[in-house]
């Protein structure tokens, strides 16, 4: 039996590889999303400096009510808050970093909106 622990472990691990090979800079921060049962959150991170830029999730107020925020709908709408976000910092490049998670569902709406709504990746 596979239990949540063994997930996420498999889980780190994908995302140590893929972390190894993937860097944010000033120019061109990292997209990093987490994903939680309950909420999704995102931000733009500058790993030469080692600061958060931008930040947004489902706890934000300007995300208005959610019924849930693990659902797609949320996810969509943290994508475009983050690159309105981005846009106002003045930035619009990113390199995507999808936290070993796969690139479908909540992950693939908020990298969708987030490029609907602008930011370059």
């Amino acid at each position: 039996m596979i239990t949540k622990a063994d997930k996420n472990k498999a889980r780190l691990k994908r995302h140590l590889r893929v972390r190894k090979n993937i860097t944010g800079t000033a120019a061109r921060p990292r997209l990093n999303v987490f994903r939680s049962s309950k909420h999704i959150y995102a931000q733009l991170i500058d790993d030469v400096a080692g600061v958060t830029l931008v930040s947004a999730s489902t706890l934000d107020k300007e995300i208005g009510e959610i019924k849930n925020g693990g659902s797609v709908e949320a996810a969509a709408q943290v994508g475009e808050l983050i690159a309105k976000r981005a846009k106002d910092k003045g930035h619009e490049v990113v390199v995507f970093d999808r936290g070993g998670y796969l690139y479908h569902g909540r992950i693939k709406a908020l990298a969708d909106a987030a490029r609907e709504a602008g930011l370059q990746f």
